[in-house]
């Protein structure tokens, strides 16, 4: 099938258009990505809106598009296709997509939380494909799950399935979604850059100059991307970071490994690019925590799709919608 394709997220939001089956998906365009701070959300819909209808012109869109898959961030409402304050975009309050892209554009539209769609979109051509029980983590701006659970995708009750960025790990820490020392404040970009912070002030504080923050005046361009790149080169107290912060993933991982009993665990952005990094210390806590069947079971592999999956999930979730959910993003009248 033919479908367009729309990411929206906390850095930025893009529109694609591209063919996709069960077996294969292929973009056949891209729009150049918005920055998503730069907009307000009426006028970053209206631009995205813009981006679909210049597509639409195109020889080979048009009217063979078939429906409209939405990626975005959580908490949000599936069925009845409205964005619901997330996070990581502020000002996006009870905002209706899906009624405002069908009016603008005539396309069904199906809207879904970002981790499950990547979590369709790995299950079908990643690092999830052919297993029936399978978990994706974002660890990106946010950490969120997508959860397929014999061969299907499970929402809840109330489309809040997998929000384990909330989840309490510690009671002190860098606080991510909303909550101190959650499993998002530790395993985010920006949890990662909070704690890092932290240690180089106690760093600075002590006399010391690490020379991955040399002065207070660096302090606030300090990046989890930073501490990534300066962990790969070497820098102890980076890689340092990183350990620490793998150690939390590892304790929240075995969690879902206890409960959930998957097959595999794919793990997206900052996890795929600092693998070697992270994954040690996540590891050892893994080895040390869970069951030993369920373990045994349970792969934790980086996200194959890495960097595309944004555009490649928004139009699974067009696909998904038709051919395999049935009601499942059935909307709500």
């Amino acid at each position: 099938m033919l479908a367009a394709g729309i990411d929206i997220g906390g850095t930025k939001c893009a529109v694609c258009i591209g063919e996709v089956s069960g077996e294969e998906y292929r973009i056949l365009h891209r729009c150049p990505p918005r920055k998503t701070k730069d907009y307000a959300p009426a006028e970053m819909l209206d631009a995205l809106c813009g981006d679909l209808l210049s597509l639409k012109q195109l020889p080979d869109a048009g009217k063979m598009v078939e429906r409209i898959g939405i990626s975005c961030g959580g908490p949000l409402d599936s069925r009845a296709g409205v964005i619901l304050s997330p996070p990581n975009l502020p000002g996006w309050n009870y905002v209706a997509v899906t009624d405002y892209f069908e009016k603008q554009t005539g396309w069904k539209t199906t809207l879904c939380n970002d981790a499950n769609a990547c979590a369709l979109a790995e299950w079908r051509f990643g690092a999830g494909k052919g297993c029936s029980d399978m978990l994706f983590l974002t660890f990106g701006t946010g950490l969120g799950a997508g959860l397929i659970l014999n061969n299907r995708l499970y929402t809840g009750a109330s489309d809040m399935a997998g929000e384990l960025g909330h989840i309490r790990l510690s009671d002190y820490g860098p606080v991510g979604y909303g909550k101190m020392g959650s499993f998002e404040g530790f395993c985010s970009g920006g949890g990662i850059a909070q704690f890092a912070k932290a240690v180089v002030m106690q760093e600075l504080q002590a006399g010391r100059t690490p020379e991955l923050c040399p002065s207070l005046a660096d302090l606030e361009s300090l990046t989890a991307e930073k501490i990534g790149l300066a962990a790969k080169t070497g820098d102890a107290l980076a890689k340092e970071i990183l350990k620490q912060t793998g150690a939390q993933l590892g304790k929240g991982l075995s969690i879902l490994i206890d409960l959930l009993n998957p097959q595999r665990i794919v793990i997206g952005s900052i996890f795929a690019r600092c693998y070697e990094e992270l994954w040690p210390a996540a590891e050892e806590i893994i080895l040390r925590e869970t069951l030993k069947p369920a373990r045994a079971v349970c792969e934790v592999v980086p996200s194959q799709l890495s960097e595309s999956v944004g555009d490649v999930a928004a139009l699974t979730v067009a696909w998904y919608d038709r051919e395999i959910s049935g009601s499942l993003f059935q909307r709500v009248l």
